[in-house]
């Protein structure tokens, strides 16, 4: 009796010792704040999104976030940021669709292959968007005049090749229009243009002209979704003025490859319980986000067919390297 009494209590303390272990390397992540890298400038969608999510892990995982804007060539520099980091999970970054555009394009060397995808978190359509002041009542009169005076309408979006860049030209290959494309570092200093009356239209998300439309500096002519934008429901889509087109960017978080399984998922259950928080939830309905969630594996599918959709339109838009 009194051996089996020793060896229970021998293998207790041998369970609790390996219990603690484990407890022990579960912990040790994270044991410093993580960083968290935009490859677009303050104040766009991109942004916005990521440092409210970013604030609401905090409560988590334990530990502050930074987030840190890493700009520049067209969400190229900012991609590769990501992708080169040290895979010790303490830096991690959103990608975005540049990833799947600016490949056929040859401006960058490597593809989301590249990448460990997290999580998607959300979809956006663009919407077209004028100067309040703008002659043009909707998409029709804009297209009209557009069709009278090729080349002469500057839209301005995020970046050369950028998914803004590619629906204002989806946009103008369906209505058969001539336009100028004028790309800047981010949608906020595209917006900023407009706002100076620098060019004639914007062709980025709703999200990110909201502040602008509100303080009455600019108008909505028409959202490229299926759906009207729940912020603007007076706003019509184009399909609902006689134009088929649809069209959608996305965001997601990835992680550079080779980062530790358990430390993986840390994250990701971290990142998912903000995503699901009302706090977060509230956010994007408040900014007019739409939160498109998908885990690992079918994001992970969602970006192969969307890089192959997306190369096959860029094609027939002349903005694939030949």
């Amino acid at each position: 009796m009194r051996r089996r009494i020793v060896l229970l209590v021998s293998l207790l303390v041998i369970f609790g010792l390996a219990t603690s272990v484990s407890a022990q390397k579960k912990s040790d992540f994270p044991r410093k704040a993580v960083t968290v890298i935009c490859p677009w400038t303050a104040g766009g969608g991109t942004d916005v999104l990521l440092r409210a999510l970013s604030k609401e892990t905090e409560k988590y995982l334990g530990q502050s976030i930074t987030v840190i804007n890493n700009t520049g060539g067209g969400g190229g520099i900012g991609h590769a940021a990501i992708m080169n980091a040290n895979p010790d999970g303490y830096t991690l970054g959103m990608i975005t669709f540049e990833l799947n555009s600016l490949p056929p394009q040859g401006l960058i060397p490597f593809t989301y292959r590249d990448f460990d995808p997290l999580m998607r978190i959300n979809a956006d359509a663009p919407a077209l968007t004028v100067k309040k002041d703008s002659p043009f009542k909707d998409v029709k009169d804009f297209v009209a005049y557009a069709k009278a005076h090729p080349d002469e309408i500057a839209i301005g979006n995020s970046g050369p090749g950028s998914v803004w860049h590619i629906a204002a030209g989806l946009m103008a290959q369906k209505t058969g229009i001539k336009v100028k494309y004028v790309p800047f570092d981010g949608a906020a200093p595209a917006v900023t243009s407009l706002v100076g009356g620098h060019i004639q239209a914007v062709s980025v998300s709703v999200a990110e002209v909201r502040a602008q439309v509100d303080a009455g500096n600019l108008k909505i002519l028409g959202v490229m979704d299926h759906q009207r934008a729940s912020l603007y429901p007076n706003v019509p889509t184009f399909k609902e003025q006689g134009i088929d087109v649809t069209f959608y960017t996305w965001r997601g978080l990835a992680l550079p490859k080779k980062v530790d399984p358990k430390i993986r998922a840390i994250l990701g259950d971290a990142f998912k319980k903000a995503f699901d928080s009302k706090e977060f939830q509230d956010f994007a309905k408040k900014v007019a986000l739409n939160l498109a969630y998908q885990d690992d594996k079918d994001f992970t599918k969602f970006l192969e067919t969307n890089a192959r959709d997306v190369e096959a339109v860029m094609k027939t838009l002349g903005l694939t390297k030949k």
